[in-house]
């Protein structure tokens, strides 16, 4: 991967450039705040759709997800195709286009209309939380993947990165965001698949691959077996192929955290209550264009374990005895990609962390210049007021995520690793307040603030009590003895939090009628966003 090319170069200076000079084309037509948040709710369905799919891979999820595949087999597929797929086309039909016809910017904005100012504070501090974190995370993690690739150092990276990225974003805003991810998307499943086709041509073709795959378990297997039988442990190798895992598998991908940890909780709450996604979808040009672009995007999900995770499964096949599987996507670049070509896709792999980055900061400035600034300081501010305000907070986050990615680095990875499940901490009750407010008219705002708070405080707990110095100290066993214990205590902070709204939406006044109206998805929006 060090050795490029000057074409290589050439290939990769080339996408940086006309990135860099679509957002700033994009940013000189941005007049007003709503231009800014919003795209001027003009987008398209086709661009919205690409965008959705950008955002939500990362960089960190090429290398994550391949390395994922080439240590446990194919069942992380099923983090796109079950965890993403069935909540988007639901999405598509039920939550998306209700939003769009209430108008509203911001989903905290949204649970203030249907609750009370408290549940929107409380949802907004926890976005903003995670997104500022998470802002600098992403840039530290994606520096230090262009630091081996590139050969900079980690803190040109970082400047680079954020520069690139905070120009565009604070001169486009949404707009800019969109149609740079749609380039983006293009050129990450275009680079993907270019690895993919020529590893599998490499095997020499689809039938040796299989049979390459099985050949290699099968050497695993035995190797398995001899230390099992002087260990006196029981086989627990589970196919590379095999979708589906046991609940009782030595995988960090058993069944029941799938479906019940990430289908039915962490996937929702993720594509029907996460501002970074559902801003896109708010900007649409119509309630049609809202709709077709979820089922737009779960279509071309539905194309990325094929060309992030079946590369993993190459990679097992040529490079079996990798002890770190995230090495498994530099190495297939290392050996199967000439001059130009490793460029193009290092382009690929720049587009997937540049996506990730200009989502989360344009929305985190929308939560804090909608949920805050306009809120609580100036509620009669003026669109043109706005606009400066959003560029601002804008900036003042690419500075915090330079700043916080350099703390970063002075830190523990435990802190990398908190942060990465700092969403787990409130989706669950965030999805639980969301979904009792859009299909429930009993529901209060009482019983909203109560149950998101417990709930968010359970999770924490939960992970708190799962902690290796917490339970060795208490004499106790872990909690949830996977890797992702995240995909279970998600459930259980659900649960509390849906539990407590309904019980004590019963043991409260009803909210006014007028109040819900329009706000319950029964009692459907009456205004048009304009």
């Amino acid at each position: 991967m060090q050795s490029l090319s000057f074409l290589d170069f050439a290939v990769i200076a080339a996408y940086l450039i006309g990135t860099l000079g679509l957002g700033l084309y994009i940013g000189s037509k941005i007049k007003t705040g709503a231009d800014y948040f919003l795209a001027g709710r003009k987008l398209p369905w086709w661009a919205i759709g690409m965008s959705l799919v950008a955002t939500d891979i990362g960089a960190v999820d090429i290398v994550g997800t391949g390395g994922a595949a080439h240590q446990h087999g194919l069942a992380v597929a099923n983090f796109e195709w079950i965890g993403c797929v069935p909540a988007m086309i639901i999405a598509a039909f039920v939550f998306i286009p209700f939003f769009w016809r209430s108008g509203v910017t911001t989903i905290p904005e949204y649970m203030e209309r249907r609750f009370n100012v408290a549940v929107r504070s409380a949802l907004a501090v926890c976005w903003i939380v995670f997104m500022a974190c998470n802002l600098g995370i992403m840039l530290l993690a994606s520096a230090k993947m262009m630091h081996v690739h590139l050969g900079m150092s980690v803190d040109a990276c970082i400047y680079l990165t954020a520069f690139l990225v905070g120009i565009y974003t604070i001169s486009g805003g949404l707009a800019a965001v969109v149609y740079t991810d749609m380039i983006q998307c293009v050129i990450m499943i275009g680079g993907c698949l270019l690895v993919l086709v020529l590893g599998i041509i490499d095997l020499g073709g689809i039938e040796q691959f299989h049979a390459a795959i099985e050949k290699q378990e099968q050497v695993q297997r035995e190797k398995e077996l001899a230390q099992n039988q002087e260990s006196g442990q029981a086989d627990t190798q589970v196919s590379h192929t095999a979708l589906i895992l046991p609940a009782d598998a030595d995988t960090p991908f058993p069944w029941t955290g799938i479906f019940f940890g990430l289908a039915l909780i962490l996937s929702p709450a993720y594509w029907i209550g996460n501002q970074a996604i559902v801003q896109r979808s708010l900007g649409a040009r119509s309630e049609f264009d809202a709709k077709a672009a979820y089922v737009w995007g779960a279509l071309l999900k539905n194309l990325i374990p094929v060309v992030v995770a079946v590369p993993g499964l190459i990679a097992f096949v040529k490079f079996p005895e990798l002890t770190d599987g995230d090495q498994a996507f530099p190495e297939l670049i290392s050996h199967l990609l000439p001059a130009g070509l490793k460029g193009l896709f290092l382009a690929a792999f720049l587009a997937a962390l540049m996506s990730s980055i200009d989502s989360y900061l344009n929305s985190a400035s929308t939560i804090v210049t909608h949920d805050f600034y306009k809120r609580f300081y100036r509620r009669d501010a003026s669109d043109e007021s706005l606009l400066k305000i959003g560029r601002t907070v804008t900036f003042l986050l690419v500075l915090w995520a330079i700043g916080f990615s350099f703390f970063l680095m002075t830190r523990s990875e435990g802190i990398y690793t908190i942060f990465q499940t700092l969403m787990a901490f409130f989706q669950g009750p965030a999805f639980a307040i969301l979904l009792t407010g859009l299909l429930w008219k009993r529901a209060t705002g009482i019983a909203a603030f109560i149950g998101f708070i417990v709930g968010v405080c359970f999770s924490i707990a939960l992970f708190t009590l799962n902690q290796e110095p917490v339970y060795t100290v208490l004499g106790m066993d872990p909690l949830f003895q996977i890797s992702e214990p995240f995909l279970y205590f998600s459930i259980w902070a659900f649960v509390v939090s849906f539990s407590l709204i309904v019980i004590i939406s019963f043991l409260t006044k009803p909210e006014p009628a007028e109040k819900t109206e329009g706000l319950v998805f029964s009692l459907q929006p009456k205004r048009t966003p304009a």
